[in-house]
């Protein structure tokens, strides 16, 4: 059982790879579902982590529905990858009605060249999920990150379950949103997956000392960091290991 952790600062990429994660999915911006981070971050991810990174290309947070500038950036995004030494990248691309875009998904996959590439959650959007399958499969992908089409992988068990039988040894889909040490064995049980994606995210407070009058930069709070939290992957791991799947 492989457990990819998605981590958007350098510190998250450390607790996660010492409290076990196989592979990371690198991003920027949690909070909005996940963008390109920059390529500093990237940079010092491949250089000082040990498991496979694979890197978020999402220019902007909303729907996948990408204008040709926009998929110009993924491009580049993508050649910064690869030349960074990342293992892979993670994308997804829908047209107008809502189905797999066809000719930005090759594009993008040309770019991407031997690096492994996983299909995000844009496929929970589509209008018909079994024909994108197929599409993201024709494509050369190698996984799927889906939520089953629900707002989490365990409400969406069932679409997963029909996913992964549908893929068969094509393609890994991997359940991701809302996974968690108290659900995994049940989405495993129900899916049949052999991937699980999480971000096990708690928050710390800041280490700074601050004054009583302290500006905040945004709608957040600036001193409550998020960050990966190690029991949440190591009590996931310890779930699985306790329902006997290898890990």
């Amino acid at each position: 059982m492989k457990v990819e952790v998605c981590v958007d600062n350098f510190e998250s990429l450390q607790i996660a790879e010492r409290a076990g994660a196989d592979r990371i999915e690198l991003c920027g911006a949690l909070a909005l579902g996940g963008i390109t981070p920059n390529a500093g971050f990237i940079e010092q991810a491949v250089k000082y982590a040990s498991i496979p990174i694979y890197v978020m290309i999402r220019p902007r947070n909303g729907d996948f529905y990408y204008s040709e500038y926009e998929v110009e950036i993924m491009l580049k995004d993508i050649y910064h990858a690869r030349v960074a030494g990342a293992q892979g990248v993670v994308f997804g691309v829908l047209d107008k009605q809502a189905n797999i875009d066809r000719q930005v998904l090759k594009a993008l996959m040309q770019e991407a060249g031997q690096l492994g590439v996983t299909f995000h959650r844009a496929i929970d959007l589509a209008s018909d999920y079994q024909a994108a399958l197929e599409t993201i499969i024709e494509a050369g992908c190698e996984r799927v990150l889906t939520s089953g089409q629900a707002a989490n992988a365990l409400a969406g068990a069932s679409v997963i379950q029909r996913m992964v039988k549908q893929a068969g040894d094509r393609l890994s889909i991997m359940p991701g949103a809302g996974v968690n040490h108290q659900n995994v064995v049940d989405i495993v049980r129900q899916t049949g997956a052999s991937e699980i994606h999480l971000s096990g995210k708690t928050t710390r407070p800041s280490h700074m000392i601050l004054n009583s009058n302290a500006a905040t930069m945004g709608d957040m709070d600036d001193f409550a960091l998020s960050i990966t939290g190690a029991e949440n992957i190591q009590a996931l791991r310890q779930a699985l290991g306790r329902a006997d799947y290898k890990c």
